[in-house]
């Protein structure tokens, strides 16, 4: 697994004081704000001095960068969280750590394919498994999705009857 998760971008400047707009690529943009550093790609660690939500976006002051001039280079920069730093709730993941999994039929051992995505609805996640040109939607919810075993790298599913039949 990896250490660090991507978390959002660096979108633009916000105000004249050094302060930054992040898009988030969280479940909730507040998910952010409990975090007291933040890396680039590179891995060099950024000091969060501050940080509040403001609409769909975080708005985050960083230790050493005073003025609009010394945050403009940084639009466009994505940013990580270190994994260690993060609090999941019980029975939640990172769609990064479930993305590649295989997934089998819990009963028959039937390969249905790959998680590629994972779109986020109202009700559930659903995750999209790849199989050649046949992608198959399969919801993310307690009866449906058994086991996932992240070292293993695979997911158990029982298809709820009529899931798969116009799989395409």
């Amino acid at each position: 697994m990896k250490k660090f998760l991507e978390v959002g971008k660096i979108v633009a400047t916000q105000g004249i004081r050094g302060e930054v707009r992040v898009q988030p690529w969280c479940d909730s943009p507040a998910f952010l704000l409990d975090f007291d550093t933040l890396y680039r790609q590179d891995g060099t660690a950024m000091e969060v001095q501050r940080a509040r939500v403001q609409k769909n976006i975080v708005i985050v002051k960083f230790a050493g960068i005073e003025r609009i001039e010394d945050s403009q280079p940084y639009i466009g920069t994505v940013l990580y969280i270190d994994r260690d730093d993060a609090q999941l709730p019980e029975g939640s993941y990172f769609v990064q750590d479930l993305l590649g999994l295989e997934v089998y039929d819990a009963d028959t051992g039937a390969r249905y394919g790959e998680v590629v995505e994972v779109s986020q609805t109202g009700a559930n996640d659903v995750y999209h498994v790849k199989d050649g040109d046949k992608l198959r939607l399969v919801p993310a919810i307690k009866e449906v999705v058994l086991d996932i075993d992240f070292a293993g790298g695979s997911m158990r599913i029982r298809p709820l009857e009529g899931l798969f039949d116009d799989a395409h």
